[in-house]
């Protein structure tokens, strides 16, 4: 019997229209032959599956449908909601406690792992290697003087809980500083502060289905721009260069670290990870719990050169 799968998509941040990208790729790849599947929009104002054109609302008490005067309940949910609420925790809790099965991390490791701060602090721990970093809260004493001391210039200053590169800034002047805060926490009440690698940026596509964490590939991030921000990432204002133009020690040292990310956080299905390669040593920016699955995201051409298909790894990371 086939099963009935929702691939939910939107989500209530500014990463809605990639989310939406991300999701169609998803319910366009998904074997037919084994699954029903419905195309399921998450938003602030409504959650719907569309079907045949039209909307229906979906039931928020169990998370179900009336199609056709027939009550359709999901077995698994495909999540490729990117940001708030997909991959904070928040929507993968609603399905923890509705028991239904989701291709994503339970929903305190998605919850740590949207946290950039938090997520560093416990990586640390394992002698994961990041950036030096200042965190502030939004009603902290701001002290740009301490802050430089510490992280040097330049500087990035980021959203601590926020994607796609929203709420970012590189500073190169002190003076310039307290502006770039303002503008990170108009995204979010907290702020992170990091020191400036200079280094070879590389992201890793890492997944678990059967109990084994393997590494998918490893894509070099060249950008046009300053940094690897909204436009880099989404506008083509970046070449990314899969598998990425690094020595057999880097790999090894690379593919060793993105695991011990992956496990040590408890993840599960599947992730993408950034890291800055540093005189050969990687250093940890941030962990993807719902990486990008647009055609013109890393993922996807991560997943081909590993010599799989997108119907294959989707259906693998349903049935985990």
């Amino acid at each position: 019997m086939k099963k009935n799968v929702a691939v939910v998509m939107g989500g209530y941040s500014k990463e809605i229209d990639i989310s939406l990208k991300s999701g169609s790729v998803v319910v366009n790849n998904l074997d037919t032959n084994l699954y029903n599947i419905y195309t399921v929009h998450i938003l602030k104002n409504k959650w719907i599956v569309l079907y045949n054109e039209t909307e229906f609302d979906i039931d928020r008490t169990d998370f179900s449908v009336v199609l056709n005067n027939k009550k359709i309940k999901f077995d698994v949910v495909f999540n490729a909601i990117h940001g708030n609420p997909g991959e904070n925790g928040l929507f993968t809790a609603y399905l923890d406690l509705l028991g239904i099965k989701h291709s994503t991390s339970p929903f305190y490791q998605m919850a740590l792992s949207f946290n950039k701060h938090d997520t560093i602090s416990v990586l640390k721990q394992y002698g994961i290697k990041a950036a030096k970093s200042v965190y502030l809260n939004k009603n902290d004493v701001i002290n740009i003087e301490n802050i430089v001391s510490i992280v040097k210039l330049p500087c990035f200053v980021k959203a601590n809980n926020a994607g796609s590169s929203f709420g970012v800034s590189k500073v190169y002047d002190k003076n310039n500083l307290k502006k770039a805060i303002n503008f990170s926490f108009a995204e979010d009440d907290g702020v992170l502060i990091e020191s400036f690698l200079d280094g070879v940026e590389v992201s890793v596509g890492v997944y678990n289905f059967n109990g084994t964490t393997k590494i998918l590939e490893m894509t070099e991030i060249v950008s046009e721009n300053d940094f690897f921000d909204y436009e880099a990432k989404y506008l083509g204002k970046s070449e990314e260069i899969t598998p990425a133009r690094i020595n057999s020690i880097e790999r090894k040292k690379l593919a060793h670290a993105a695991i011990k990310v992956f496990d040590k956080l408890g993840m599960k299905g599947f992730t993408r990870s950034e890291f800055i390669l540093v005189n050969g040593e990687p250093h940890f920016i941030e962990i993807n719990t719902v990486p990008g699955l647009a055609i013109e995201s890393i993922m996807p051409k991560q997943i081909e050169v590993a010599g799989l298909t997108l119907k294959d790894f989707f259906g693998m990371a349903l049935e985990c």
